[in-house]
């Protein structure tokens, strides 16, 4: 994956502010990562190719000098085994939605901030709501920074977050229900109402 993090921060200006002691913050968290939804469509078509040669796995290994009862004994180990349930878990019987999840179930880490372009693309809205639940725990008790943009009223509604609204002039903070997308649907649904009578 390439880190389009660093890059980022190289060609912004941003102040980090002050920690909870007063103390100024001098460099961003090391593993600090900017994630767009390219970068996990990526991560799923990279799992859903190991699933797709799955058949050769013992053949890379040994390819690159193992014996074949080496390379079972490391699909065996821990490591190897981490990589077997990657492509079990990309089986057809899983949607891009849940490899999704799993993607940041498994990428997220503490004391890390994450810019977050679109996180809901590939996602229900329960999973929308279910991984904005857990970005407010990681927020709460692992000391991560999230910034994120999407257009989710889902998300929006649900993460304990200041919105900016961007769409204004000055960029203001705004009310979840106030933003233009989500009073979109909140007009489609209202007229629409009887429909769920």
């Amino acid at each position: 994956m390439t880190n389009y993090f660093t890059q980022f921060c190289l060609e912004c200006s941003y102040r980090l502010g002050e920690d909870e002691l007063g103390q100024k913050i001098r460099h961003l968290p090391e593993n600090s990562h900017y994630i767009k939804s390219e970068d996990i469509l990526y991560e799923i078509k990279k799992i859903q190719q190991q699933q797709v040669l799955s058949d050769g796995m013992l053949y890379d290994y040994i390819k690159k000098g193992m014996t074949k009862e080496e390379a079972i004994k490391y699909l065996e180990s821990k490591a190897g085994s981490k990589q077997m349930e990657y492509i079990m878990f990309a089986q057809e019987k899983y949607s891009n939605g849940e490899t999704s999840m799993q993607y940041f179930e498994d990428f997220l880490q503490p004391d890390t901030l994450y810019l977050l372009d679109e996180p809901e693309v590939f996602l229900s809205p329960a999973n929308q709501v279910a991984l904005a639940k857990e970005i407010n725990n990681m927020a709460r008790w692992l000391d991560c920074q999230f910034i994120i943009a999407t257009h989710s009223p889902f998300m929006l509604g649900t993460l304990d977050a200041k919105i900016y609204n961007i769409d204004s002039k000055e960029y203001a903070v705004t009310k979840w229900s106030d933003l233009e997308n989500v009073r979109y649907f909140y007009n489609f649904f209202k007229k629409n109402e009887k429909e769920f009578e």
